[in-house]
């Protein structure tokens, strides 16, 4: 099985199509086609179910995919590491966060990442929390800033960056915005909540904290990103419960601690696969990232 095989696999998986994974490759559709052919020769059994417009994995395709992209990832970290040891951090440093992430200022960090090592290339994956840790987890991200879970598993090690409790935000107009005393859970109980999808790190958060006290309740108002949160609270279509940092970026809606929340707080972390698979760039983001001098820049 040859590298070249492994690589032209994992881009016709991503891009569902052989023309596109070709011109990507900037190889011949043809010769993309003859490898993966030799591929599905060697491991004998079918990799894509092919129709005229897309192709699909089958279910060996899935299962090679998430052992092609470990394996390429760790091919990738070999010649990042050589070069580091040249004195040269060369590469690429594939990054994902979480919208607003507490704990770091991610396009600061880049910047000065960018500085101290100009030959490394940067991508930025924006995504909710579970697919991120899916991501680190598969190699196909160095590491990620993201919502701690239990679920992460031992796949996973985390550096801490901040906790901070979750805040229930209101229009001054609704009926909690009076509450002279910490509001529970169960205070919230009927109301109208807005919030994220459940692959998000507050939403996670916050139905830990709702679990926790046996607590239902039902999100009418989903999004996806935190200016529209903030907004449909605004407007008074509901409540949402988010960290504590996010009443500062709508400091007119009222925002009232939440009894309990520190057990179930909202903790952020970056997210990186065990030491030995961790690749040199994301060792040296880590490294800047907890450095003194720019710990007050970025928290």
């Amino acid at each position: 099985m040859e590298l070249r095989h492994l690589r032209h696999f994992v881009a016709v998986a991503e891009d569902q199509h052989f023309t596109r994974a070709a011109e990507r490759l900037m190889v011949s559709q043809s010769g993309l086609s003859a490898s993966i052919r030799a591929l599905e020769r060697e491991l004998r059994a079918p990799l894509f179910v092919r129709t005229t417009r897309r192709v699909t994995l089958t279910e060996a395709g899935r299962a090679l995919l998430v052992e092609a992209e470990r394996v390429l990832a760790q091919v990738r970290a070999a010649h990042e590491a050589v070069a580091a040891v040249q004195g040269v951090l060369r590469g690429t440093l594939a990054l994902g966060t979480e919208q607003c992430v507490a704990g770091v200022h991610v396009a600061r960090l880049l910047a000065a990442f960018r500085g101290a090592h100009p030959d490394v290339e940067i991508r930025l994956r924006q995504a909710g929390s579970g697919s991120l840790a899916e991501e680190v987890a598969a190699g196909r991200l160095d590491l990620a800033f993201a919502y701690r879970t239990t679920a992460d598993g031992d796949q996973l090690r985390s550096v801490s960056l901040t906790s901070e409790p979750m805040t229930v935000l209101c229009h001054p107009r609704h009926r909690l915005a009076s509450a002279e005393t910490l509001l529970r859970p169960d205070d919230l109980a009927g109301e109208v909540f807005v919030d994220f999808h459940p692959d998000w790190g507050p939403r996670r958060a916050t139905d830990a904290a709702f679990a926790a006290a046996d607590v239902r309740r039902t999100v009418a108002l989903e999004v996806n990103d935190v200016h529209t949160l903030l907004d449909l609270v605004d407007e008074n279509l509901g409540i949402a419960v988010v960290p504590r940092h996010f009443r500062h970026k709508r400091p007119t809606l009222t925002a009232l601690p939440l009894k309990g929340a520190e057990e179930a707080a909202y903790e952020t972390v970056a997210l990186l696969p065990p030491e030995r698979s961790t690749s040199p760039a994301a060792r040296a983001l880590v490294t800047l990232l907890e450095s003194e001098d720019l710990a007050a820049r970025f928290s």
